[in-house]
């Protein structure tokens, strides 16, 4: 058998955890730079606040209704994220968890009789809700898709269910399919699900596990559909897979906190954002060997030199791979030179590092000079610093020191977990 534990409304759940009088009060959490609505509690969604819609547009109704509104609060999101993912290992041991997302994790439930699944799935829930304050569903059925589809009922109607739903008979199954629209099946989405309806009268999970596999890889995609049809007719084909503990390439993007033209703001935001791909790289101690800057133009008129929103990029090679930051700072504020045209409001930025290599094995250059202990101390003494101290005491001076152009949190809340300045206070 498979699990999937799933947040309620994560963001909204983190923002509440340390807000109790906002439980069962609407609540919704904005994008980056407070554009759109990326979180909305139970209560959000029964007065019509619509999920990713932008937030000026919303604002009358959040108004009217007095919804709590908050910014993006990120390292929250992830420290408490993590700790429901380590409840769950320290529960069912590492090897049996698969984190799917922020706020999803898949469970192998092999070694736990099915008589018991019910049991099991109340336990997962109070438990990760007592160590953590984060109230989940769970889904449990044979299958990943199904459990995704046990998962979504859970959720649907969380008085009757407890937020634990269990198909542990074909019956079960059968009558969960059928309860399930088609744009809910993991993997189909709305678009996909409009196509389906019009074209082959499939509008239920039920009506879609049906369906042949000669039908499914005509119709879904090839081999990815035929799995999907598989698992639905109760057939295990997505195995769990091992997280992945070192990525293939890094990137830091973000949207200005306004439309910026100026070259100046431009080059400090890429070199911040090359700063902290540069720390993620030492963390998973890797080298890059090249360095990639893509900037997004404001939308315009279609008389203007620029499409809507359009999106340029350049890349550069380096004769050596590091991860040293200066090192990757320099090309890639170059880059902007090569990028920016003026006159032209820009509204985002991102710095790509990719070709990683372990910073142990890194092939030598006979025309490079020969890389020092010194700078990785260095670099060593940076991160070290800049973790206990927080917010990039310690920066580079071509990162700018007033930063205008930063992302707008105006109603971010506090880094409860991770600041010791914004700790908790009980009075």
């Amino acid at each position: 058998m498979k699990a999937i534990v799933d947040c309620n409304s994560f963001y909204c759940s983190c923002e509440r955890l340390f807000k109790p009088h906002l439980d069962d009060k609407p609540v919704v959490v904005l994008s980056n730079n407070d554009g759109c609505i990326i979180s909305r509690s139970d209560e959000a969604k029964a007065i019509g606040v619509q999920m990713a819609g932008p937030y000026f547009m919303a604002k009358p109704l959040i108004e009217k209704h007095d919804v709590a509104t908050f910014s993006s609060n990120y390292n929250l999101y992830g420290d408490l994220s993590w700790r429901v993912m380590e409840t769950l290992r320290c529960m069912l041991g590492a090897a049996n968890v698969e984190v799917y997302s922020v706020d999803e994790a898949f469970l192998n439930l092999d070694g736990f009789k099915e008589e018991d699944m019910n049991e099991l799935g109340l336990k997962l829930r109070h438990t990760i809700e007592q160590w953590t304050g984060i109230k989940v569903s769970v889904g449990i059925a044979p299958t990943k898709v199904l459990a995704k589809v046990a998962n979504h009922l859970a959720k649907k109607n969380k008085a009757a269910t407890q937020c634990v739903v269990v198909l542990d008979t074909q019956l079960k199954i059968e009558e969960a399919m059928q309860k399930t629209p088609v744009k809910e099946v993991w993997g189909i989405g709305f678009q996909y699900a409009q196509k389906l309806m019009e074209m082959h009268a499939v509008y239920t999970a039920y009506d879609l596990s049906k369906r042949t596999e000669a039908w499914a890889h005509t119709n879904l995609g090839g081999v990815t559909g035929v799995r999907l049809v598989k698992e639905l007719k109760g057939e295990p084909v997505k195995n769990m897979e091992k997280p992945l503990t070192v990525k293939r390439m890094i990137a830091t993007t973000r949207m200005f906190g306004h439309n910026v033209n100026s070259i100046t703001d431009i080059k400090e935001a890429v070199a911040t954002y090359a700063s902290k791909a540069a720390e993620k790289l030492r963390r998973q101690k890797s080298a890059a060997s090249v360095v990639s800057v893509f900037v997004v133009a404001r939308e315009q008129n279609h008389n203007a030199s620029f499409n809507r929103g359009a999106s340029i990029s350049d890349y550069v090679t380096l004769p050596v791979a590091t991860s040293c930051s200066h090192e990757l700072i320099k090309p890639a504020v170059k880059l902007v030179d090569r990028l920016y045209k003026k006159g032209t409001w820009y509204k985002k930025a991102g710095v790509m590092l990719s070709g990683l290599v372990p910073d142990q094995t890194i092939q030598a250059n006979m025309f490079a000079q020969e890389r020092k202990n010194e700078q990785r101390m260095l670099m060593e003494m940076l991160d070290n610093i800049n973790f206990s101290m927080r917010d990039d005491v310690l920066k580079f001076a071509a990162s700018g020191t007033k930063r205008d152009w930063k992302m707008r949190m105006e109603m971010r809340s506090p880094r409860y977990t991770t600041r010791w300045d914004e700790l908790y206070k009980v009075k």
